[in-house]
């Protein structure tokens, strides 16, 4: 039985990354040709894998992530396991899944919408010049056999910047519970309504994350702006939420937006909307658009999201630059105008996802892990 090792530093139930990880961790285990263990400094409660706890005193973020990565390698060399798979950029793993992406070219989008002052910040965050340099330490090890990439983007990303062969890359979409995630919700769509005190037949957009800078939340409440009778939910947690809220009475759009805060169970939202707004200036491939397409929703996102591969324009979704306000409006009134084919609309994006699924992604995985096992 191969011992398989899978590294992610803490968990956040509402991290996209950390779903994708407690999925693919729950596949994996259930096949019989694996070891599961799973190295964190804190975690859910599972079942059906191992965990090892690597939890090093720490002040700082800088100082966490190095402390981690010292810690791990420490484990790996004791334990001894067959292949070890890191979602952190720890240099020495067999295998890096770039879930995150590349930082350098998440700090690039980034300083596209920032001022000068907030380039300035962000260039001398030590922080990031310690990502920076720990992720070039990790695309340079000779240990690294093969990087998990989420999304074409990102590979060309890590070529681009890093130089590593196409032969060391795999991209591997993230998967989805298909049974879990399905266009019936819907039923649930004028109980979820009420409960939020939105029209049963308002055209309602749905976005679900956390960190509203990075994904746009001021661009969706700017592109709805001029659309009256569009309601937007606002699902995920920010520490700068009252910013936004403050941005929507600026709008006047403050009474079709409604902010939930962080949300453990994210399906009930899904049903309720009739599409995704994502306009993200970075995403590797975040989970909520497979699931939201798996539930039917059409998206409006970015080039700078990973998901905006899977879209064909008008059939189920639309994909703008991230800064384009103007072009998110646009397409979300073309979206209006065209409401006798949302019911297409939705079969298409639910046609999108439906051979992604965690049985085929596990399988995926699987077959990278034979090829890299010889």
């Amino acid at each position: 039985m191969t011992r398989l090792a899978i590294v992610r530093q803490r968990y956040n139930p509402a991290g996209g990354a950390e779903r994708f990880v407690s999925r693919a961790l729950d596949a994996l285990a259930r096949q019989g040709s694996l070891d599961v263990t799973l190295i964190t400094r804190r975690w859910e409660d599972h079942a059906g894998y191992h965990s090892l706890t690597v939890n090093p005193f720490y002040l700082g973020n800088v100082w966490r992530d190095a402390g981690f990565a010292r810690g791990v390698r420490q484990a790996i060399a004791r334990e001894g396991f067959d292949l070890v798979q890191a979602h952190e950029r720890i240099p020495g793993c067999d295998v890096f899944r770039a879930g995150d992406g590349v930082h350098r070219a998440w700090l690039a989008r980034r300083g596209r919408a920032l001022s000068a002052l907030g380039r300035l910040k962000l260039k001398l965050n030590p922080y990031h010049h310690y990502i920076c340099r720990a992720e070039a330490r990790m695309f340079a090890d000779p240990a690294l056999k093969a990087v998990i990439c989420n999304s074409r983007m990102v590979a060309d990303e890590i070529q681009q910047y890093f130089g590593l062969p196409a032969d060391k890359l795999a991209v591997i979409y993230n998967g989805v519970d298909t049974q879990a995630f399905h266009p019936g919700l819907a039923s649930q769509r004028d109980a979820v309504r009420a409960h939020w005190r939105i029209p049963a037949q308002a055209p309602l957009l749905v976005y679900v994350g956390s960190g509203f800078e990075r994904k746009g939340v001021a661009a969706a409440l700017a592109a709805i702006a001029p659309l009256a009778g569009v309601h937007l939910l606002v699902v995920g947690h920010d520490k700068h939420a009252a910013r936004y809220q403050a941005q929507a009475r600026a709008l006047g759009v403050a009474e079709r937006v409604i902010f939930t805060g962080a949300q453990k169970d994210v399906k009930s939202f899904y049903a309720a909307a009739d599409a995704l707004i994502l306009p993200t200036l970075y995403d590797p491939f975040p989970n909520v658009c497979v699931e939201a397409l798996a539930c039917g929703l059409p998206l409006f996102t970015s080039t700078g999201c990973g998901a905006a591969e899977w879209i064909r324009s008008g059939e189920n979704g639309w994909v703008r630059d991230a800064l384009d306000v103007a072009g998110f409006t646009a397409d979300i009134a073309s979206w209006l105008q065209a409401r006798a084919d949302w019911p297409s609309l939705r079969a298409h994006a639910r046609a999108t996802v439906e051979p992604y699924t965690l049985e085929a992604m596990a399988e995926e995985l699987l077959g990278l892990y034979r090829r890299l096992l010889g």
